[in-house]
């Protein structure tokens, strides 16, 4: 995955091809698929739950930057008039922060902050004591690869770029490591 290759070995040799893609996968909480649902319960036993949740590699999991678990969702947020914010409005926000990278990595061979090395974090992820102080203790907490730390960061200055921000703050931080991926089981 981080190569930007994909090799297919056969008997009669092997095939290496450019591979650079962003990964969006879904699955569910158990195997019956109601483990944390408030209006359905789980037949699932906890050894059960921690089975099928292993199911996914450690290694692969710290690859996933962002792991959003989505609650089932009632009607009446269905049918709720309100909008939420207009999809032009993201569009114009996200076109904003793709330029800054454009203009961060001028002249480097990556395009966006997912690219960066752990070099190019050093360089453009910095934070001050109090963004360092939570992810100090996000370190200790979580268990953090080296991977997950760099992951973590390049999330962090990602919507740090969203938000219009030059530097990267405790709040941008918090929410980066609220998306990191963890086991439940």
């Amino acid at each position: 995955m981080e190569d930007k290759v994909v090799t297919i070995s056969r008997a009669q040799g092997s095939v290496t091809f450019p591979a650079n893609f962003m990964m969006v996968g879904a699955m569910n909480p158990c195997p019956c698929g109601y483990h944390g649902d408030p209006s359905h319960e789980c037949t699932c036993s906890t050894s059960a739950i921690s089975r099928y949740q292993h199911r996914i590699s450690g290694p692969l999991l710290d690859r996933i930057d962002i792991r959003v678990e989505v609650p089932r969702v009632d009607y009446d947020k269905l049918s709720d008039e309100r909008l939420g914010e207009p999809s032009e409005a993201v569009r114009k926000r996200v076109q904003e922060a793709r330029a800054r990278q454009r203009e961060r990595f001028d002249g480097a061979s990556m395009l966006c902050n997912a690219e960066m090395t752990p070099k190019e974090v050093r360089d453009h992820c910095r934070l001050d004591p109090t963004a360092q102080n939570l992810m100090r203790a996000a370190m200790n907490q979580m268990h953090l690869s080296a991977r997950g730390f760099h992951r973590v960061l390049k999330l962090a200055r990602t919507i740090a770029d969203l938000a219009g921000a030059e530097s990267i703050t405790a709040a941008h931080v918090a929410e980066a490591i609220q998306y990191r991926p963890r086991r439940l089981g």
